[in-house]
Parts: C-alpha cells; sequence; structure tokens
C-alpha cells in the first residue's frame, strides 16, 4: 500500500517547491531541530559528570532524560492548543527563544533539582517545534515528497546527536558539564535567527478548527494506535542509548574519552536511518513501519551479544543509531495520514509527545533494570522486549486497516492511494 496522501491543508507555506528543489526554509527547520535535539540528546553523554558534580546516582541523573522526556509529553498538546491561533511561523521564533531561556538556566542551576526544573522548561518547546514543523515542512513540498521533507527536518535531530552529542560530552569531559549548556543557548540564538530570515509567513488566514474537532481527531482508533505504537516502538531505543555512557565505560572497557568518538558513530547512524526510513515511507509507508520496528527489535536483541566486545559494540552502536531513527518518519506520517488536515497540529504534536512518552519509559526501565533488576548487561533485551510490544501494535493497526472497508479506515481525503 502507498503512503497516505496527506490533505491539502497541511500547506503552511506560499506554496510547495518544485518536484527537484527543496526550499531553504526547510533547512532553517532543520536548523531549529538540530538545536532542539541537542538538549535531548547531549545529557546523555554528560551522566557521569552531572552524578559527581551534583552528588546524585548515575540512575538519578538519567531522571534527567525522563524528566525531559515527560516535559515534552506534557508541554506539546498544551502548547500546541494554546498556540493555535498564531500564525506558525511566529510559534516556531516564540519556541526557539523559550529554549534559549531554559538552556541558559541549565548552565546556572547550583544543584539537581532547578536543573530539573530547568530541563523541563527546555523540554515544553519541543513537541510543539517538531508538531507544528512537521506540518509547516509538508507544506513546503508536493505531495509525493512530505515523507522526505519530514525526514529532513528530523535531520537535524540526526545531527545533533552526530554532531552536538559527542561535541557536549568533549565539552563536558574538558571544560566542565555547564558549558555545554551555554553552547546549547548559543546554538539557540542562532536558530531563532535562521527560522526568522528563512522560514516564510503563512498565507493560510483561516479561522483555526473547532476544538473539539481537532480532539475528535486524536480520538480516531487508527491515531491512538499510531500514538502507541510511536510510544512502545522507540521507548526501546532509549532504554539503551540514556545509558549508554556507562554502558560503554563499565561493560565494554571503554575509556571515557572513547564516548564522544563513538557516539560519532550512533549519529553517523541516525543520519543514514532517517534519510533511509523517509525514503522508504515514500515508496510503501506500511511495509515501511513494520519493517523498521523488525529492525530495530532485531538489533536491541542482537546488540546483547556484543557487550562484552568493543569492535562488536561500536558497530551496533551505529547499527542502532540506523534502526532507530529509520522508525521516525514511517511513525510519523502514520499518524498524520490518519488525521485529517484539521487536526494534523495537534496529531503531529501528540505523536511527539508519544515518541518522548516513549524515551521517558524508556530511560525510567533502564534505571530500574540497572539499579533493582538484573543489572546493566540486561537492558539491551528489555530494551527489545518494549520494542516488540509496538511492533504487535503496529501489526494489529495494519489488520484492522485491512479488515475495515477502505472508506472506513481513512477519512476521504486521507484515502491511501493503490499499491
Amino acid at each position: 500500500m502507498a503512503a497516505p496522501s496527506l490533505p491539502a491543508s497541511l500547506s503552511a507555506a506560499p506554496g510547495p517547491a518544485p518536484t527537484g528543489r527543496l526550499p531553504l526554509a526547510l533547512y532553517a527547520l532543520t536548523a531549529g531541530s538540530f538545536g532542539i535535539g541537542c538538549a535531548e540528546f547531549v545529557i546523555m553523554g554528560l551522566l557521569l559528570q552531572v552524578a559527581a558534580d551534583l552528588h546524585v546516582s548515575i540512575a538519578a541523573a538519567g531522571m534527567l532524560v525522563s524528566g525531559y522526556a515527560l516535559g515534552v509529553f506534557a508541554g506539546a498538546p498544551i502548547l500546541t492548543l494554546l498556540t493555535r491561533r498564531m500564525p506558525r511561523k511566529a510559534v516556531l521564533m516564540a519556541l526557539m527563544g523559550i529554549y534559549t531561556v531554559g538552556n541558559i538556566a541549565c548552565a546556572l542551576a547550583p544543584d539537581y533539582t532547578t536543573l530539573m526544573i530547568a530541563r523541563v522548561i527546555t523540554s515544553l518547546t519541543h513537541g510543539t517545534f517538531f508538531g507544528v514543523g512537521a506540518v509547516v515542512a509538508t507544506g513546503l513540498v508536493p505531495a509525493e515528497r512530505k515523507a522526505s521533507a519530514i525526514s529532513i527536518m528530523f535531520s537535524g535531530l540526526t545531527l545533533a546527536t552526530l554532531l552536538g552529542m559527542p561535541a557536549g560530552a568533549w565539552l563536558g569531559l574538558h571544560l566542565g558539564w555547564r558549558s555545554t549548556f551555554w553552547a546549547m543557548g548559543a546554538v539557540g540564538v542562532i536558530s531563532f535567527a535562521v527560522i526568522a530570515l528563512l522560514v516564510p509567513r503563512s498565507r493560510d488566514t483561516a479561522e483555526p478548527v473547532a476544538l473539539r474537532d481537532e480532539l475528535a481527531t486524536i480520538a480516531r482508533p487508527q491515531v491512538l494506535l499510531g500514538l502507541l505504537m510511536t510510544m512502545l516502538g522507540f521507548a526501546g531505543v532509549f532504554v539503551v542509548i540514556t545509558y549508554v555512557q556507562p554502558l560503554l565505560t563499565q561493560l565494554t572497557g571503554f575509556a571515557e574519552s572513547a564516548v564522544s568518538p563513538i557516539l560519532l558513530v550512533f549519529g553517523g547512524g541516525m543520519v543514514v536511518g532517517n534519510l533511509l526510513g523517509g525514503r522508504l515511507a515514500d515508496r510503501k509507508a506500511t511495509p515501511a513501519l513494520i519493517g523498521t520496528l523488525l529492525a530495530l527489535a532485531v538489533v536491541l536483541a542482537v546488540m546483547s551479544f556484543a557487550l562484552r566486545s568493543q569492535i562488536a559494540m561500536v558497530a551496533f552502536v551505529g547499527l542502532l543509531g540506523i534502526a532507530a531513527f529509520a522508525t521516525v518518519s514511517p511513525l510519523q506520517l502514520r499518524v498524520l495520514g490518519f488525521a485529517e488536515g484539521a487536526g494534523q497540529n495537534l496529531a503531529s504534536s501528540f505523536n511527539i509527545a508519544a515518541f518522548n512518552l516513549g524515551n521517558a519509559m524508556g530511560a525510567w526501565l533502564g534505571g530500574v533494570v540497572i539499579d533493582r533488576g538484573p543489572g546493566l548487561a540486561a537492558i539491551t533485551w528489555v530494551a527489545s522486549t518494549v520494542t516488540v510490544a509496538g511492533l504487535l501494535v503496529a501489526l494489529w493497526s495494519v489488520w484492522l486497516e485491512r479488515r475495515a472497508p477502505r472508506a472506513q479506515a481513512l477519512p476521504v481525503d486521507c484515502v491511501p492511494e493503490s499499491a
């Protein structure tokens, strides 16, 4: 089955770019997603330094990931609703301003509690930025390139891992963990300026759809199943990646100085996986969805046998990056395709919230496995089990879609083209 076509009401820009040429505005969105991605990911390369400086355990430091993710989960729908009458460009710029202030507060935090609060404040911008940004991105390109547009915008996240996370780990090792947050504050200022210069104003002057209609879109069974598969499918990634620093140093035997270069491998894998997932979803959305979730579960499971081998572990860190971000575009497109145009802003933000609820659940579950369960060595197979649960939800969703009459399975303007 081909990807569900996205309705014309998604358009947030003066018009789609001609086929073969992508607008600069799309890369401005990538710059913003890079900055926000840095805020999400850099803490994973700083856990040992933060734990030592603030006198908390590694598992408690890991909860800074969960706190951020829960802030995204709460902030995405709330801020999307509060800003629904604002022009999308103004929303994106305001969110980058909050992001900048939040990271400066992290750099100045005197204790663990203050750092957690500052992280949560920063996280409130995340879901709405990616939710609104995804809608803006799809409005900048022709219909046949919408999944690729989403993947390009989300490539800012992969670049945050490829460049931001190892750079943050390097800064934390040599200049202290606070220097990383100061650097992210500077990234926020630059991203704000790029969005202000390059993202066009929307010509859509129509009144926002009624809130009850947007909520009715979210309540559709296939949209809810999409949110659930996103949460469970991606949670397995954060069971492992949250604790990648202690995993590499305490189990595989790498020095702390080796963590930053190894994170480059993970980031490179994410770049490849993100672009691959977008292209696969553009061609065949449903096979891409099932195939990428299955690949992620397999990589996490087999990674369990590589924990004591340095060469194998580096390879699997890269494979995890590929498998993890290959799922992003298929999962996001699935939700957008089953939501009517009137409710796609909210549906998109809810799916970003679902990603981050999965992140929070994964980070929390990894901490439980380390502190109260079988220990650090068990987190990979636990992660695989969680992703398998997301795969089962996806299979159920596809079965229901094919079982129902086509006219009932999707909104009229989202009926898929024939395979």
